[in-house]
């Protein structure tokens, strides 16, 4: 079974980009994140298109920001939309997370807060995000045989590994304390970061700002993750990031992080494909003015 998660940045301009990859990549199941739209407005969009490749769709938006969604090929059981406890912002829970059983994973599609400004209210609500989050994932259960994979955007790199350069992101969010804290919670459940146990010793990003050339010249960050218990994490046959998604006309600044279960169709390939032409790391480039 293969999954993929991709933060797709808008999914109107991004069909022309989704459905031939759907096509190249057949996932048997895609979580989706900050899609922009309403459930009726995705399912307008994409729903017939989907449809025609085998998959079901449940989707959770809002319109104009959030959004997740889930195409399942394998089965898209009891769906559930939000989580327990999660905390509102501005006084409503956001379309953040969605859940159901696919091919008797329990996998979630998460866009977790960008938390904006180390001193903001957002970056308090990302924290007490999280807090909720790994409550109800404990809740769910993730011991024993329980098939659990926790996918999407987390706005978090895990370790100074995970970002082109540390000193270029002090002082910002996604590589704070706190946040890699709640992070490393979630994780203490029992539930393993799959790509970076199958790379543990390479450069590897998920993510690269659309000014300053950054992704051309690879200066990215890794805040994509697929976090799957100890049943899931044993079936790993591959986990890689699909580049190639990120190149050419109108992308998103985000590339699909995938994982292949039990068997791996394109071999063990990776970390990051096709590589990067920027291999090494660079120090000293500043960030583009309001980058992440």
């Amino acid at each position: 079974m293969r999954i993929a998660t991709w933060n797709v940045n808008s999914a109107k301009p991004r069909v022309a980009r989704l459905l031939p990859w759907l096509d190249e990549r057949r996932p048997d199941v895609v979580c989706l994140q900050e899609t922009k739209l309403t459930q009726d407005a995705f399912g307008a969009l994409l729903g017939d298109e989907l449809a025609g490749r085998g998959y079901d769709v449940a989707a959770h938006g809002q319109g104009q920001w959030n959004g997740v969604a889930l195409l399942s090929r394998v089965g898209l059981d009891d769906v559930e939309r939000g989580f327990a406890g999660q905390p509102d912002w501005s006084g409503k829970a956001e379309a953040r997370a969605i859940s159901a059983t696919c091919g008797g994973v329990r996998v979630h599609s998460l866009y977790v807060p960008n938390g904006r400004e180390v001193t903001s209210e957002h970056y308090r609500y990302k924290l007490e995000w999280l807090s909720a989050l790994r409550e109800a994932v404990l809740a769910d259960g993730v011991e024993g045989d329980a098939q659990v994979a926790l996918c999407g955007d987390f706005n978090i790199a895990p370790a100074d590994a995970d970002v082109f350069d540390p000193a270029a992101y002090a002082g910002h969010t996604h590589v704070t304390r706190p946040e890699r804290a709640a992070l490393a919670a979630i994780e203490g459940l029992g539930l393993a970061d799959v790509v970076r146990e199958r790379w543990p010793d390479e450069s590897v990003y998920s993510y690269w700002d659309y000014r300053a050339g950054m992704f051309h010249q690879n200066l990215g960050m890794r805040i994509d993750l697929v976090l799957g218990s100890a049943p899931v994490a044993g079936r790993v046959a591959a986990a890689w990031v699909d580049r190639a998604a990120r190149k050419g006309k109108l992308p998103s600044d985000h590339a699909p992080v995938i994982v292949d279960l039990d068997d791996a169709p394109d071999g063990d390939i990776g970390p990051m494909v096709p590589p990067p032409s920027a291999r090494a790391p660079r120090r000293g480039v500043r960030l583009p003015q309001g980058s992440r």
